[in-house]
């Protein structure tokens, strides 16, 4: 790897801090800008997605178009299919004929695409954010101090845990370490899983699948009314797409905020043929008999204890508005991830708007600074970016959209109309 020049004589056009898919995107598609100078900082010693959730066949819900790169630059060294031709392993991908890169397959994508970089820098945690003289100082736990014009933020959205688990004792564990603690689970008589996407519907249905081996009963726990599968109809895609965002952008606050509610179906719901396959196992599992499981929808988790190897957990029938309770001796909380403000932003924290909920202000242009062109973020925008931004697919847009921002000038075409269908009147 090139080394970097001396960080106090060094000032950078940007530093993105953080290094998940859309950063590491970012990271490959300005690495062969000449006019743009960028650092990238993560402070894991490698790259690392959602390693807890590598089950056996699971997949992405989006194809590999959506990779790091292809959506912005077809043409660029860090595409999917260029990993898979330098793996050895492009014939096999199109004979098996499916869009959806496996999980780990991606993961593995990632830390190729990763390794080839000379811009990034795991293993670096980021302490403090500072402004003095129109520039940034990133300062590391090591000591260094990075200068730069511009940030761009994509620290991620880190596991979350429901209000009633706070304090919580016990061993429960949240689904990101499923796999690191399955065997654990397994030695349980019970197990209950607390959720309603598709990691809760994957981890029941590996659960599911070796129930008759371990002996346990396996119950599983929504507040959703239903098991929701994800709409993936393509008139629906369409609302990943620039002119959804514009329309989405310019509604009111409220507007946005109640159509946030509204819209998690459209990207945390579960796949439908899973779906399907969980409801053929149970039915060949019941040939033999009732099997040990239960599947409670429309029962919000309103509060939790651990005594003597055991949950109780708190529940709330809520079309009914009946109370009960179910005891287990394993928990998963499959509940999700929610963005937090990292702590190293305190210094700028006046520099940075917010609506009227508190949350990131985010531009049309991703920006969350009073300059509108300073300080971008990656993700954490559903209330102001509708569902394309957690969209795998719409990060190299995103980011070919903030290249244009730092550069001044279009270095990737960022489309403006996709859509058949009109959304604004």
């Amino acid at each position: 790897m090139t080394a970097f020049p001396d960080a106090a004589q060094q000032t950078y056009d940007f530093v993105g801090i953080g290094l998940g898919p859309f950063n590491l995107g970012l990271a490959c598609l300005t690495e062969p800008i000449a006019g743009l100078d960028g650092l990238f900082l993560d402070s894991k010693p490698d790259f690392e997605w959602h390693a807890g959730m590598f089950l056996d066949g699971a997949h992405l819900q989006t194809p590999f178009l959506s990779d790091l790169v292809t959506l912005a630059d077809p043409t660029s060294p860090y595409s999917f299919l260029n990993y898979l031709k330098e793996k050895g392993r492009l014939y096999s991908f199109y004979i098996r004929e499916n869009f959806y890169p496996l999980r780990v397959e991606y993961d593995d994508y990632c830390r190729w695409a990763a390794g080839k970089l000379t811009n990034v820098r795991f293993g670096t945690t980021v302490t403090e954010v500072t402004y003095e003289d129109d520039l940034y100082s990133v300062r590391t736990e090591g000591g260094d101090v990075h200068r730069a014009r511009r940030l761009v933020l994509g620290t991620g959205t880190p596991p979350y845990l429901p209000e009633a688990c706070a304090g919580l004792g016990g061993d429960f564990i949240h689904n990101s370490r499923y796999l690191r603690h399955k065997a654990e689970l397994q030695a349980k008589e019970s197990i209950t899983l607390v959720g309603s996407g598709q990691s809760a519907a994957e981890i029941y249905y590996d659960l599911l699948s070796e129930i008759d081996v371990h002996g346990y009963r396996l119950n599983w726990v929504t507040r959703s009314p239903r098991f929701f599968p994800l709409e993936y109809t393509k008139l629906t895609l369409e609302m990943t797409s620039p002119e959804y965002v514009d329309y989405f952008h310019a509604l009111p606050e409220e507007t946005r905020y109640r159509l946030t509610e509204q819209q998690k179906g459209l990207f945390k719901g579960i796949d439908g043929d899973l779906i399907n396959e969980i409801f053929d196992l149970l039915y060949q599992k019941a040939v033999g008999g009732p099997v040990p499981t239960r599947l409670l929808t429309n029962s919000a988790l309103h509060g939790a204890t651990y005594r003597d190897g055991e949950y109780e957990l708190r529940l709330r029938q809520e079309e009914q508005g009946k109370e009960y309770t179910l005891r287990s001796e394993g928990l998963i909380l499959a509940t999700g991830y929610k963005y937090a403000e990292p702590d190293f932003l305190k210094p700028v924290h006046d520099r940075l708007r917010r609506d009227s909920q508190g949350n990131f202000d985010i531009a049309r242009n991703y920006a969350i600074d009073v300059t509108g062109s300073g300080v971008f973020l990656q993700n954490a925008g559903v209330h102001t970016h509708s569902v394309t931004s957690p969209d795998l697919g719409m990060g190299a847009y995103r980011n070919a959209y903030i290249i244009r921002e730092l550069l001044g000038s279009e270095y990737y075409p960022v489309e403006k109309t996709i859509a058949f269908q009109e959304f604004a009147v």
